[in-house]
Protein backbone atom coordinates (compact mmCIF):
# COMPACT_ATOMS: atom_id res chain seq x y z
CA UNK A 1 0.00 0.00 0.00
CA UNK A 2 1.11 3.38 -0.41
CA UNK A 3 3.10 5.67 1.82
CA UNK A 4 4.13 2.51 3.80
CA UNK A 5 0.90 1.60 5.26
CA UNK A 6 -0.64 -1.34 5.93
CA UNK A 7 -3.83 -2.57 7.79
CA UNK A 8 -4.50 -3.41 11.59
CA UNK A 9 -7.77 -5.41 11.39
CA UNK A 10 -9.99 -5.40 15.14
CA UNK A 11 -11.74 -8.14 16.17
CA UNK A 12 -13.85 -9.37 18.94
CA UNK A 13 -15.36 -12.79 19.80
CA UNK A 14 -14.56 -13.87 15.80
CA UNK A 15 -11.67 -14.22 13.36
CA UNK A 16 -9.08 -15.81 13.64
CA UNK A 17 -10.43 -18.49 16.67
CA UNK A 18 -14.05 -18.91 16.06
CA UNK A 19 -15.46 -19.85 13.28
CA UNK A 20 -18.69 -17.94 11.63
CA UNK A 21 -20.57 -15.56 8.85
CA UNK A 22 -17.88 -12.50 9.98
CA UNK A 23 -15.06 -14.75 10.47
CA UNK A 24 -15.36 -15.73 7.09
CA UNK A 25 -15.60 -12.32 5.83
CA UNK A 26 -12.68 -11.38 7.36
CA UNK A 27 -10.26 -14.41 6.20
CA UNK A 28 -11.67 -13.37 3.01
CA UNK A 29 -10.16 -9.72 2.84
CA UNK A 30 -7.01 -11.05 4.39
CA UNK A 31 -6.65 -13.72 1.34
CA UNK A 32 -7.68 -11.52 -0.88
CA UNK A 33 -5.34 -8.73 -0.94
CA UNK A 34 -1.78 -10.73 -0.81
CA UNK A 35 -0.33 -7.32 -1.76
CA UNK A 36 -1.57 -5.54 1.80
CA UNK A 37 -0.17 -6.47 5.01
CA UNK A 38 -2.06 -7.30 7.65
CA UNK A 39 -2.04 -7.07 11.83
CA UNK A 40 -4.45 -8.89 13.55
CA UNK A 41 -6.04 -7.44 16.97
CA UNK A 42 -8.45 -9.75 18.48
CA UNK A 43 -10.44 -9.32 21.09
CA UNK A 44 -10.77 -12.60 22.99
CA UNK A 45 -12.47 -13.61 26.59
CA UNK A 46 -8.94 -15.32 28.39
CA UNK A 47 -6.11 -14.82 26.05
CA UNK A 48 -5.86 -18.54 26.00
CA UNK A 49 -8.38 -19.16 23.34
CA UNK A 50 -6.87 -21.24 20.44
CA UNK A 51 -6.23 -19.72 16.87
CA UNK A 52 -8.88 -21.88 14.49
CA UNK A 53 -7.92 -20.26 11.24
CA UNK A 54 -4.66 -20.73 9.28
CA UNK A 55 -3.13 -17.47 8.69
CA UNK A 56 -1.86 -16.51 5.31
CA UNK A 57 1.44 -15.23 4.89
CA UNK A 58 0.61 -11.44 4.75
CA UNK A 59 -0.94 -11.78 8.03
CA UNK A 60 2.50 -10.74 9.86
CA UNK A 61 1.27 -10.31 13.20
CA UNK A 62 -1.51 -11.79 15.65
CA UNK A 63 -2.37 -9.54 19.06
CA UNK A 64 -4.44 -11.45 21.04
CA UNK A 65 -6.38 -8.82 23.52
CA UNK A 66 -8.36 -10.41 26.85
CA UNK A 67 -10.40 -8.82 27.91
CA UNK A 68 -10.88 -10.72 31.60
CA UNK A 69 -8.48 -12.60 33.37
CA UNK A 70 -5.63 -11.19 35.10
CA UNK A 71 -5.61 -7.37 35.06
CA UNK A 72 -3.45 -5.41 32.12
CA UNK A 73 -0.43 -3.85 33.69
CA UNK A 74 0.83 -3.29 37.24
CA UNK A 75 1.16 0.02 37.92
CA UNK A 76 -0.56 1.62 40.79
CA UNK A 77 -3.60 4.34 40.78
CA UNK A 78 -2.38 7.60 39.98
CA UNK A 79 -1.76 9.89 43.25
CA UNK A 80 -1.65 13.56 44.06
CA UNK A 81 -2.93 15.87 40.96
CA UNK A 82 -3.05 12.97 38.42
CA UNK A 83 -5.38 11.35 40.58
CA UNK A 84 -7.82 14.48 41.06
CA UNK A 85 -7.10 14.53 36.77
CA UNK A 86 -8.50 11.17 36.43
CA UNK A 87 -11.40 11.28 38.82
CA UNK A 88 -12.56 14.76 36.39
CA UNK A 89 -12.17 12.97 33.79
CA UNK A 90 -13.97 9.64 34.95
CA UNK A 91 -16.79 11.60 36.21
CA UNK A 92 -17.77 13.16 33.09
CA UNK A 93 -17.12 10.10 31.62
CA UNK A 94 -20.15 8.55 33.60
CA UNK A 95 -22.18 11.72 33.15
CA UNK A 96 -22.13 11.80 29.34
CA UNK A 97 -23.65 8.46 29.56
CA UNK A 98 -25.53 8.68 32.41
CA UNK A 99 -27.31 12.39 32.45
CA UNK A 100 -28.20 13.69 28.95
CA UNK A 101 -28.29 16.92 30.64
CA UNK A 102 -24.62 17.33 31.77
CA UNK A 103 -23.71 17.81 28.04
CA UNK A 104 -20.65 16.37 29.15
CA UNK A 105 -18.35 15.18 25.96
CA UNK A 106 -18.04 11.36 26.27
CA UNK A 107 -15.42 11.34 23.63
CA UNK A 108 -13.04 13.70 25.21
CA UNK A 109 -13.49 11.92 28.66
CA UNK A 110 -12.80 9.00 26.69
CA UNK A 111 -9.31 9.74 25.17
CA UNK A 112 -8.12 11.25 28.45
CA UNK A 113 -9.16 7.53 29.36
CA UNK A 114 -7.18 6.15 27.03
CA UNK A 115 -4.11 7.95 27.82
CA UNK A 116 -4.29 7.10 31.10
CA UNK A 117 -4.78 3.09 29.84
CA UNK A 118 -1.69 3.20 27.64
CA UNK A 119 0.20 3.75 30.74
CA UNK A 120 -1.10 0.91 32.04
CA UNK A 121 -2.85 2.94 35.01
CA UNK A 122 -6.63 2.75 33.88
CA UNK A 123 -7.83 -0.86 35.08
CA UNK A 124 -5.78 0.12 38.74
CA UNK A 125 -7.75 3.36 39.10
CA UNK A 126 -11.25 2.63 38.40
CA UNK A 127 -11.23 0.18 41.10
CA UNK A 128 -10.35 2.50 43.72
CA UNK A 129 -12.44 4.08 46.40
CA UNK A 130 -12.75 7.34 44.84
CA UNK A 131 -14.14 6.03 41.09
CA UNK A 132 -16.69 3.88 43.28
CA UNK A 133 -17.97 7.09 45.25
CA UNK A 134 -18.16 8.67 41.93
CA UNK A 135 -20.18 6.46 40.65
CA UNK A 136 -22.44 6.34 44.20
CA UNK A 137 -23.07 9.80 43.74
CA UNK A 138 -24.24 10.32 39.90
CA UNK A 139 -26.69 7.42 40.32
CA UNK A 140 -28.17 8.89 43.28
CA UNK A 141 -28.49 11.65 41.83
CA UNK A 142 -32.51 12.61 42.19
CA UNK A 143 -33.38 13.84 38.58
CA UNK A 144 -31.69 10.40 37.49
CA UNK A 145 -34.30 7.68 37.02
CA UNK A 146 -31.22 5.18 38.51
CA UNK A 147 -31.92 6.84 42.10
CA UNK A 148 -35.47 5.62 42.08
CA UNK A 149 -33.74 1.85 41.29
CA UNK A 150 -31.87 2.36 44.90
CA UNK A 151 -28.50 0.98 43.26
CA UNK A 152 -26.47 -0.35 45.77
CA UNK A 153 -22.97 -0.65 46.58
CA UNK A 154 -22.72 -4.34 44.87
CA UNK A 155 -24.11 -2.72 41.91
CA UNK A 156 -21.34 -0.06 41.77
CA UNK A 157 -19.07 -2.76 42.51
CA UNK A 158 -20.78 -4.63 39.98
CA UNK A 159 -21.18 -2.39 37.53
CA UNK A 160 -17.44 -1.21 37.75
CA UNK A 161 -15.69 -4.81 36.99
CA UNK A 162 -17.72 -4.86 33.78
CA UNK A 163 -16.74 -1.43 32.52
CA UNK A 164 -12.92 -1.82 33.77
CA UNK A 165 -13.16 -5.34 31.30
CA UNK A 166 -14.55 -3.61 28.89
CA UNK A 167 -12.10 -1.02 28.71
CA UNK A 168 -9.18 -2.83 28.69
CA UNK A 169 -8.57 -2.61 24.56
CA UNK A 170 -8.18 1.47 24.91
CA UNK A 171 -4.52 0.54 26.11
CA UNK A 172 -3.90 -1.78 23.09
CA UNK A 173 -1.12 0.42 20.74
CA UNK A 174 -2.00 0.64 16.68
CA UNK A 175 1.04 0.85 14.54
CA UNK A 176 0.98 4.82 13.14
CA UNK A 177 1.55 4.44 9.76
CA UNK A 178 -1.48 1.57 9.30
CA UNK A 179 -5.13 2.14 8.60
CA UNK A 180 -6.99 0.82 11.56
CA UNK A 181 -10.27 -1.38 10.56
CA UNK A 182 -12.78 -2.27 12.79
CA UNK A 183 -14.65 -5.16 11.68
CA UNK A 184 -17.41 -4.49 14.24
CA UNK A 185 -18.91 -1.37 16.17
CA UNK A 186 -18.30 -1.59 20.21
CA UNK A 187 -15.18 -2.82 21.73
CA UNK A 188 -13.23 -3.10 18.91
CA UNK A 189 -13.38 0.63 18.20
CA UNK A 190 -11.81 1.25 20.93
CA UNK A 191 -8.03 1.05 20.14
CA UNK A 192 -8.74 2.68 16.87
CA UNK A 193 -10.64 5.83 18.19
CA UNK A 194 -7.81 5.94 20.53
CA UNK A 195 -5.18 5.91 17.10
CA UNK A 196 -7.08 8.37 15.24
CA UNK A 197 -7.55 10.88 18.27
CA UNK A 198 -3.49 10.40 19.57
CA UNK A 199 -1.80 9.06 16.48
CA UNK A 200 -4.09 10.71 13.63
CA UNK A 201 -4.29 6.96 11.99
CA UNK A 202 -7.43 6.70 9.51
CA UNK A 203 -9.63 4.74 11.01
CA UNK A 204 -12.38 2.46 9.04
CA UNK A 205 -15.28 0.85 10.79
CA UNK A 206 -17.31 -2.14 8.95
CA UNK A 207 -20.68 -3.28 10.40
CA UNK A 208 -21.99 -7.11 10.29
CA UNK A 209 -25.06 -7.23 12.51
CA UNK A 210 -25.84 -4.14 14.61
CA UNK A 211 -23.72 -4.68 17.48
CA UNK A 212 -25.74 -2.14 19.89
CA UNK A 213 -29.31 -4.28 19.01
CA UNK A 214 -27.36 -7.22 20.11
CA UNK A 215 -26.31 -5.79 23.34
CA UNK A 216 -29.98 -4.78 23.90
CA UNK A 217 -31.31 -8.55 23.30
CA UNK A 218 -28.33 -9.92 25.37
CA UNK A 219 -28.95 -7.47 27.94
CA UNK A 220 -32.50 -9.34 28.32
CA UNK A 221 -30.93 -12.41 29.13
CA UNK A 222 -28.20 -10.86 32.24
CA UNK A 223 -29.26 -11.40 35.32
CA UNK A 224 -28.10 -8.42 37.00
CA UNK A 225 -30.38 -5.34 38.86
CA UNK A 226 -31.68 -2.68 36.29
CA UNK A 227 -28.90 0.16 37.31
CA UNK A 228 -26.12 -2.32 35.87
CA UNK A 229 -27.89 -2.88 32.62
CA UNK A 230 -28.74 0.43 32.23
CA UNK A 231 -25.18 1.59 33.07
CA UNK A 232 -23.33 -0.88 30.42
CA UNK A 233 -26.82 -0.14 27.70
CA UNK A 234 -25.60 3.79 28.37
CA UNK A 235 -22.41 3.01 27.99
CA UNK A 236 -22.85 0.75 24.72
CA UNK A 237 -24.79 3.27 23.47
CA UNK A 238 -22.46 6.25 23.10
CA UNK A 239 -19.56 4.14 22.24
CA UNK A 240 -21.71 3.42 19.90
CA UNK A 241 -22.43 6.58 18.52
CA UNK A 242 -18.91 8.11 18.86
CA UNK A 243 -17.70 5.53 17.03
CA UNK A 244 -20.20 6.05 14.12
CA UNK A 245 -19.07 10.05 14.18
CA UNK A 246 -15.36 9.56 14.46
CA UNK A 247 -14.54 6.99 11.80
CA UNK A 248 -13.46 8.29 8.93
CA UNK A 249 -15.42 5.91 6.72
CA UNK A 250 -18.01 3.50 6.98
CA UNK A 251 -18.70 0.39 4.46
CA UNK A 252 -22.17 -1.69 6.50
CA UNK A 253 -22.66 -5.11 4.44
CA UNK A 254 -25.98 -3.82 3.91
CA UNK A 255 -28.50 -0.85 3.64
CA UNK A 256 -30.73 -1.56 6.85
CA UNK A 257 -27.26 -1.05 8.59
CA UNK A 258 -26.70 2.51 6.82
CA UNK A 259 -30.19 3.64 8.24
CA UNK A 260 -29.07 2.35 11.65
CA UNK A 261 -25.84 4.32 11.46
CA UNK A 262 -27.57 7.33 10.02
CA UNK A 263 -30.04 7.83 12.94
CA UNK A 264 -26.80 6.87 15.29
CA UNK A 265 -24.98 10.17 14.16
CA UNK A 266 -22.98 8.78 11.53
CA UNK A 267 -21.96 11.25 8.48
CA UNK A 268 -24.05 9.76 5.29
CA UNK A 269 -20.86 11.51 2.81
CA UNK A 270 -18.67 8.80 4.77
CA UNK A 271 -21.00 5.98 4.59
CA UNK A 272 -20.44 3.31 1.52
CA UNK A 273 -22.11 0.19 1.36
CA UNK A 274 -20.43 -3.26 0.55
CA UNK A 275 -22.53 -6.15 0.12
CA UNK A 276 -20.63 -9.67 1.69
CA UNK A 277 -19.87 -11.62 -1.36
CA UNK A 278 -18.59 -15.45 -2.21
CA UNK A 279 -17.59 -17.48 -4.68
CA UNK A 280 -19.77 -18.65 -7.04
CA UNK A 281 -17.08 -21.59 -8.05
CA UNK A 282 -16.72 -22.28 -4.67
CA UNK A 283 -20.68 -22.37 -3.94
CA UNK A 284 -21.81 -24.43 -7.22
CA UNK A 285 -25.21 -25.61 -7.86
CA UNK A 286 -25.99 -28.11 -5.85
CA UNK A 287 -27.44 -30.58 -7.98
CA UNK A 288 -30.52 -32.77 -7.43
CA UNK A 289 -32.68 -32.53 -4.55
CA UNK A 290 -32.93 -35.46 -1.98
CA UNK A 291 -35.64 -37.90 -2.09
CA UNK A 292 -36.80 -36.75 1.63
CA UNK A 293 -38.24 -33.49 1.77
CA UNK A 294 -35.72 -31.71 3.85
CA UNK A 295 -34.79 -28.06 5.36
CA UNK A 296 -31.44 -27.59 5.96
CA UNK A 297 -29.73 -24.41 8.11
CA UNK A 298 -26.30 -23.67 8.63
CA UNK A 299 -24.47 -21.44 11.08
CA UNK A 300 -22.97 -21.54 14.47
CA UNK A 301 -25.13 -23.17 17.48
CA UNK A 302 -26.32 -19.96 19.10
CA UNK A 303 -29.23 -18.20 21.09
CA UNK A 304 -29.21 -15.63 18.26
CA UNK A 305 -29.68 -17.68 16.09
CA UNK A 306 -33.16 -18.64 17.35
CA UNK A 307 -32.86 -22.13 17.07
CA UNK A 308 -35.76 -22.90 19.33
CA UNK A 309 -38.33 -20.89 16.68
CA UNK A 310 -36.69 -23.10 13.76
CA UNK A 311 -37.39 -26.49 15.96
CA UNK A 312 -41.26 -25.29 16.80
CA UNK A 313 -41.71 -24.80 13.01
CA UNK A 314 -40.36 -28.07 11.78
CA UNK A 315 -42.37 -29.58 14.21
CA UNK A 316 -45.52 -27.65 12.58
CA UNK A 317 -44.23 -28.95 9.04
CA UNK A 318 -44.38 -32.40 10.21
CA UNK A 319 -47.45 -32.19 11.07
CA UNK A 320 -48.37 -31.70 7.60
CA UNK A 321 -45.44 -33.83 6.23
CA UNK A 322 -44.78 -36.61 8.85
CA UNK A 323 -41.55 -37.71 7.13
CA UNK A 324 -39.82 -34.49 6.69
CA UNK A 325 -36.20 -34.13 8.07
CA UNK A 326 -34.57 -31.19 9.61
CA UNK A 327 -30.69 -30.66 9.36
CA UNK A 328 -28.69 -28.60 11.26
CA UNK A 329 -24.94 -28.03 10.40
CA UNK A 330 -22.49 -26.09 12.00
CA UNK A 331 -20.05 -25.94 15.05
CA UNK A 332 -21.48 -25.35 19.31
CA UNK A 333 -19.09 -22.84 20.68
CA UNK A 334 -17.46 -22.66 24.29
CA UNK A 335 -19.61 -22.30 26.06
CA UNK A 336 -23.08 -23.03 23.78
CA UNK A 337 -23.44 -26.79 24.82
CA UNK A 338 -26.39 -25.41 27.63
CA UNK A 339 -28.21 -24.33 24.22
CA UNK A 340 -27.50 -27.35 22.51
CA UNK A 341 -28.85 -29.19 25.10
CA UNK A 342 -32.02 -26.73 25.49
CA UNK A 343 -32.72 -27.42 21.74
CA UNK A 344 -32.53 -31.56 22.21
CA UNK A 345 -34.93 -30.86 25.14
CA UNK A 346 -37.18 -28.81 23.20
CA UNK A 347 -37.22 -31.86 20.28
CA UNK A 348 -38.03 -34.32 22.29
CA UNK A 349 -41.34 -32.16 23.98
CA UNK A 350 -42.34 -31.71 20.11
CA UNK A 351 -41.57 -35.01 20.00
CA UNK A 352 -39.13 -34.71 16.59
CA UNK A 353 -35.84 -35.77 17.52
CA UNK A 354 -36.42 -38.96 15.31
CA UNK A 355 -36.40 -36.26 12.05
CA UNK A 356 -33.65 -33.89 13.75
CA UNK A 357 -30.08 -34.11 13.20
CA UNK A 358 -27.21 -32.00 14.26
CA UNK A 359 -24.57 -32.87 11.86
CA UNK A 360 -21.89 -30.68 13.61
CA UNK A 361 -19.28 -28.36 10.99
CA UNK A 362 -18.85 -29.38 7.45
CA UNK A 363 -15.90 -29.14 5.52
CA UNK A 364 -17.22 -28.56 2.36
CA UNK A 365 -20.26 -26.36 3.51
CA UNK A 366 -21.73 -26.37 -0.52
CA UNK A 367 -22.69 -29.69 0.53
CA UNK A 368 -24.80 -28.43 3.75
CA UNK A 369 -27.16 -26.87 1.18
CA UNK A 370 -27.26 -29.60 -1.03
CA UNK A 371 -28.48 -31.43 1.53
CA UNK A 372 -31.75 -30.48 1.67
CA UNK A 373 -34.46 -28.72 -0.66
CA UNK A 374 -34.86 -25.43 1.36
CA UNK A 375 -32.44 -23.54 3.64
CA UNK A 376 -33.91 -21.84 6.33
CA UNK A 377 -32.52 -19.12 8.78
CA UNK A 378 -34.31 -17.89 12.46
CA UNK A 379 -31.96 -15.53 13.23
CA UNK A 380 -33.84 -12.43 15.80
CA UNK A 381 -30.37 -10.52 14.48
CA UNK A 382 -27.93 -10.55 11.50
CA UNK A 383 -26.11 -8.28 8.83
CA UNK A 384 -25.84 -9.85 5.42
CA UNK A 385 -26.06 -13.80 6.11
CA UNK A 386 -23.51 -15.99 4.55
CA UNK A 387 -26.00 -18.88 5.08
CA UNK A 388 -28.16 -17.03 2.54
CA UNK A 389 -26.10 -15.80 -0.13
CA UNK A 390 -23.75 -19.55 0.21
CA UNK A 391 -27.17 -21.16 -0.22
CA UNK A 392 -28.69 -19.18 -3.44
CA UNK A 393 -25.03 -19.54 -4.76
CA UNK A 394 -25.81 -22.81 -4.30
CA UNK A 395 -29.34 -22.67 -6.22
CA UNK A 396 -30.77 -23.20 -3.41
CA UNK A 397 -34.47 -21.42 -2.00
CA UNK A 398 -34.32 -19.97 1.31
CA UNK A 399 -36.97 -19.04 3.93
CA UNK A 400 -35.40 -16.32 6.36
CA UNK A 401 -36.66 -14.49 9.19
CA UNK A 402 -36.90 -10.01 8.26
CA UNK A 403 -33.54 -9.02 10.22
CA UNK A 404 -30.66 -6.95 9.00
CA UNK A 405 -30.24 -7.56 5.50
CA UNK A 406 -31.79 -10.27 4.89
CA UNK A 407 -34.49 -8.96 2.37
CA UNK A 408 -31.68 -6.63 0.41
CA UNK A 409 -30.00 -10.51 -0.12
CA UNK A 410 -32.76 -12.39 -1.10
CA UNK A 411 -35.09 -9.94 -2.92
CA UNK A 412 -37.87 -12.06 -4.56
CA UNK A 413 -35.70 -15.50 -4.45
CA UNK A 414 -36.68 -16.74 -1.16
CA UNK A 415 -39.92 -16.32 1.76
CA UNK A 416 -38.98 -13.67 4.22
CA UNK A 417 -41.15 -13.75 7.87
CA UNK A 418 -41.30 -11.71 11.06
CA UNK A 419 -38.58 -13.03 13.66
CA UNK A 420 -39.92 -15.41 16.48
CA UNK A 421 -43.07 -16.57 14.81
CA UNK A 422 -42.79 -20.40 14.25
CA UNK A 423 -46.29 -20.74 12.59
CA UNK A 424 -45.09 -17.85 9.83
CA UNK A 425 -41.94 -19.79 9.04
CA UNK A 426 -43.47 -23.53 9.11
CA UNK A 427 -46.27 -22.18 6.77
CA UNK A 428 -43.39 -20.40 4.16
CA UNK A 429 -41.40 -23.74 4.14
CA UNK A 430 -44.51 -25.67 3.77
CA UNK A 431 -45.09 -23.55 0.69
CA UNK A 432 -42.34 -24.73 -1.01
CA UNK A 433 -41.58 -28.00 -0.02
CA UNK A 434 -45.56 -28.90 -1.09
CA UNK A 435 -44.77 -26.28 -4.84
CA UNK A 436 -41.98 -28.29 -6.92
CA UNK A 437 -41.92 -26.12 -9.38
CA UNK A 438 -41.89 -22.74 -7.93
CA UNK A 439 -38.94 -23.89 -5.27
CA UNK A 440 -36.77 -24.78 -8.38
CA UNK A 441 -37.78 -21.63 -10.25
CA UNK A 442 -37.06 -19.45 -7.17
CA UNK A 443 -33.66 -21.37 -6.53
CA UNK A 444 -32.06 -20.81 -10.15
CA UNK A 445 -33.14 -16.74 -9.78
CA UNK A 446 -31.43 -17.01 -6.81
CA UNK A 447 -27.91 -18.02 -8.22
CA UNK A 448 -28.31 -15.54 -11.38
CA UNK A 449 -29.13 -13.16 -8.21
CA UNK A 450 -25.93 -13.74 -6.20
CA UNK A 451 -23.43 -13.99 -10.08
CA UNK A 452 -25.15 -10.58 -10.82
CA UNK A 453 -24.54 -8.26 -7.60
CA UNK A 454 -22.96 -10.73 -4.56
CA UNK A 455 -19.62 -12.01 -5.90
CA UNK A 456 -16.59 -12.02 -3.50
CA UNK A 457 -14.26 -10.45 -6.41
CA UNK A 458 -16.70 -7.16 -6.10
CA UNK A 459 -16.48 -7.37 -2.51
CA UNK A 460 -12.46 -7.73 -1.85
CA UNK A 461 -12.45 -4.88 -4.80
CA UNK A 462 -14.01 -2.59 -3.02
CA UNK A 463 -12.23 -2.95 0.50
CA UNK A 464 -9.02 -2.52 -1.24
CA UNK A 465 -9.82 0.41 -3.20
CA UNK A 466 -11.16 1.70 0.66
CA UNK A 467 -7.82 1.35 1.79
CA UNK A 468 -5.68 2.71 -0.88
CA UNK A 469 -8.25 5.89 -0.02
CA UNK A 470 -7.11 6.22 3.48
CA UNK A 471 -3.57 5.29 3.15
CA UNK A 472 -3.16 8.17 0.58
CA UNK A 473 -4.90 7.90 -2.34
CA UNK A 474 -5.63 5.08 -4.94
CA UNK A 475 -2.23 6.05 -7.12
CA UNK A 476 -1.52 1.97 -8.07
CA UNK A 477 -4.93 0.69 -8.14
CA UNK A 478 -7.82 2.08 -10.41
CA UNK A 479 -11.10 0.47 -9.57
CA UNK A 480 -13.24 -1.93 -11.49
CA UNK A 481 -16.32 -0.91 -13.36
CA UNK A 482 -18.47 -2.67 -10.75
CA UNK A 483 -17.05 -1.06 -7.86
CA UNK A 484 -17.62 2.68 -9.54
CA UNK A 485 -20.90 1.72 -10.29
CA UNK A 486 -21.95 0.29 -6.70
CA UNK A 487 -20.93 3.61 -5.03
CA UNK A 488 -22.33 5.87 -7.97
CA UNK A 489 -26.12 4.30 -7.83
CA UNK A 490 -25.96 3.74 -3.99
CA UNK A 491 -28.18 6.28 -3.01
CA UNK A 492 -31.05 4.99 -5.79
CA UNK A 493 -31.02 1.69 -4.15
CA UNK A 494 -34.51 1.26 -3.73
CA UNK A 495 -33.82 -0.56 -0.11
CA UNK A 496 -31.79 2.60 0.93
CA UNK A 497 -34.95 4.70 0.00
CA UNK A 498 -37.35 2.04 2.22
CA UNK A 499 -38.36 3.02 6.00
CA UNK A 500 -36.23 2.77 8.73
CA UNK A 501 -38.18 0.38 10.75
CA UNK A 502 -34.56 -1.27 12.62
CA UNK A 503 -36.78 -4.43 13.18
CA UNK A 504 -39.07 -2.25 16.55
CA UNK A 505 -35.59 -2.17 18.17
CA UNK A 506 -35.86 1.72 17.89
CA UNK A 507 -32.81 4.36 19.20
Amino acid sequence: MRNGRHVTMLTEGTYPHVHGGVSTWCDQLVQGMPEVDFHIVSLTGSGREPVTWELPPNVYRHTSVPTWGPRPGRRQAPHGRARRRFIDSYERFLLSFLDPESRCDFGEALIELAELARAGRLSAALRTESALRSLMWIWTMPHLPTAAAHPTVHDALTATDLLEHALRPLGVRIPEDSVAHAVSSGLATLPALAARHLDGVPFLLTEHGIYLRERYLGYRRESQRWPVKAFMLGFYRELNSHGYRSADLITPCNQYNRRWEERGGADPGKIRTVYNGVDPAAFPHAGPEPEVPTLTWCGRIDPIKDLETLVRAYADVRETLPTARLRLFGPVPPGGEAYRTRLEKLAAELGVTDGLSFEGRISEVWRAYAAGHVVMLSSVSEGFPFSIIEAMSCGRTTVSTDVGGVREAVGDTGLVVPPREPEKLAAAALSLLQDDERRLRLGEAARRRVIDRFTLRRSVDAFRTVYQELAGGPETYEPTVETVADWTLELRNPWYAAPATANGAGW
